[in-house]
């Protein structure tokens, strides 16, 4: 799918197919109001006549609109003006895309980015319906034996403007905004392909082709034996009962001095986890392919960093594993010791997520860091806390945790930050170790991040619990990409700042 900017007035648009916005009570948007002048009112009849209501997300596709170059018109509902906000907008964009590929166009301009939404500006606009396209088209059939025939002849979308002031500008917007979209798919893919597909090598292998593709990647895979000679015992005793090999995956993306401090991405890698010998319920255990959505979008963050070709240093690190029983699994009540050389006492090895990550983010320090950001389907309490809505936020330093709610809210890919007291530690004291693993069930992801600060001191850290924003259930399973845009936003914000020293 190509995407282009296109300025004019809409009827003088030679395309399959315009996109116009209709408000509720038959106002029209700006650039509706343009092309029903040149039709000589044939929009506004036809809105008088109870056609079209402007209820958001509704739709009406004309064809031969008088006095335009288009062979069709689609109208979109906008809903209440004055209620016309982010989610009304992307319920509008989800709903003219999927209108637009449903009908025979192969090119469609659409004049979405100059909409008046609440709080947001043209380039929100653009952004998201780049965002949209990507999302409405997207398909993960490759495994079924007879694939539905992509009968979809949408090749190219062009974003109309009748003000050609903001053209350049926009260009650069929608040129990121592709950049994460293709991010947001690669996560989605890997997400999404079964377990025995999916491993920790076939991971490393996708990280490895990455950095193929683009020579500002570099990617190191470690094996079993180095991580051994490392002391990851943690990470190591999750993966004592699959037969297949952990991989610790490290990406480098170089895109400006070397001098300058990375930004590391620490993404969980279980690329199936059936709880281990605290084994699951059997009931949706297939989704526990998600639980390397972390790593998933670790990956998808770099190939839009790289395809951006941001003036930033990111790493991201990737443990990779399955958690599985077996006769050498480890069991409730076994203790090992970390990278860090701090003990562990596993009481429930279905706690295996922040297992890899301490190692993971241990490791990370010999980066010498920026900033560390972790990102993992870590747990189910936080997706009794928040729902499929926001991902968990925790940092242990304020300013940081601002500036990633910023850029989640930016690219409405949200989070909500949650209490890193130190109330909660105690929670997490073991009388044979250090600590153990979990902290009881009150304020689980709470506790959960809790245990990974203990390996953070070194440096800034934040903590993305993704459990409930990673994956849909249900009719609609699948991986959301989610949190490839807010990774990529805060990416993009650092970057202008930096430029700006």
């Amino acid at each position: 799918m190509e995407f282009s900017i296109k300025t004019g007035s809409p009827e003088k648009q030679r395309s399959d197919c315009v996109v116009l916005g209709v408000f509720e009570g038959g106002k029209l948007s700006g650039a509706a109001l343009a092309l029903d002048k040149a039709a000589k009112h044939y929009l506004s009849d036809i809105i008088a006549r109870g056609d079209m209501s402007g209820k958001a997300a509704t739709t009406l596709l004309l064809h031969r609109v008088p006095n335009t170059l288009s062979e069709r018109v689609l109208l979109v509902g906008l809903g209440k003006s004055a209620e016309f906000h982010a989610k009304q907008f992307l319920d509008a964009a989800c709903a003219a895309m999927r209108a637009v590929q449903a009908t025979g166009a192969k090119d469609a301009t659409l004049y979405l980015a100059e909409l008046p939404v609440a709080g947001r500006d043209s380039t929100w606009c653009l952004t998201q319906a780049v965002l949209a396209a990507y999302e409405t088209s997207y398909r993960f059939d490759r495994l079924k034996s007879k694939p539905e025939k992509d009968n979809k002849s949408l090749q190219k979308i062009h974003f109309g403007l009748i003000d050609g002031k903001q053209a350049a500008a926009l260009k650069t917007v929608q040129n990121q905004a592709v950049a994460i979209a293709k991010g947001m798919k690669l996560a989605k893919d890997l997400g999404n392909l079964p377990g025995n597909i999916c491993t920790p090598t076939y991971l490393a292998a996708q990280a490895l082709a990455l950095a193929k593709s683009h020579k500002s990647i570099k990617t190191t895979v470690l094996e079993e034996k180095d991580m051994q000679k490392l002391g990851m015992g943690s990470l190591l005793s999750v993966t004592r009962g699959s037969e297949q090999p952990a991989k610790l995956i490290t990406l480098e993306y170089h895109g400006a001095d070397k001098k300058q401090k990375p930004i590391v991405l620490v993404g969980k890698g279980i690329t199936f986890d059936s709880g281990g010998i605290s084994l699951k319920p059997g009931a949706e255990m297939d989704e526990m392919k998600y639980d390397m959505c972390g790593a998933a979008s670790v990956l998808g963050t770099l190939q839009a960093v790289a395809e951006m070709n941001l003036k930033l240093n990111v790493v991201g690190v990737i443990p990779s594993c399955e958690n599985l029983p077996s006769g050498s699994a480890t069991k409730p009540g076994d203790i090992v010791t970390s990278m860090s050389g701090q003990t562990i006492e596993i009481l429930n090895t279905d706690a295996e997520g922040r297992l890899i990550l301490c190692d993971a983010l241990t490791y990370a320090g010999k980066f010498k860091p920026d900033t560390v950001v972790d990102i993992a389907t870590l747990t189910g309490a936080c997706v009794i806390a928040l729902g499929h809505v926001a991902s968990g936020l925790f940092s242990n330093q304020e300013s940081l945790a601002r500036d990633l709610l910023a850029a989640g809210d930016q690219a409405y890919d949200r989070a909500w930050q949650l209490p890193l007291w130190d109330d909660y530690q105690p929670l997490l004291d073991s009388n044979f170790a250090d600590m153990q693993n979990i902290g009881g069930r009150a304020g689980g992801t709470i506790t959960a991040a809790c245990f990974l600060s203990r390996f953070t001191k070194d440096y800034r850290w934040a903590h993305l619990d993704i459990a409930g924003t990673a994956h849909k259930s249900g009719k609609e399973k699948g991986a959301t990409g989610r949190p490839v845009p807010l990774l990529a936003q805060y990416l993009i914000n650092r970057a202008k700042d930096s430029k700006q020293q």
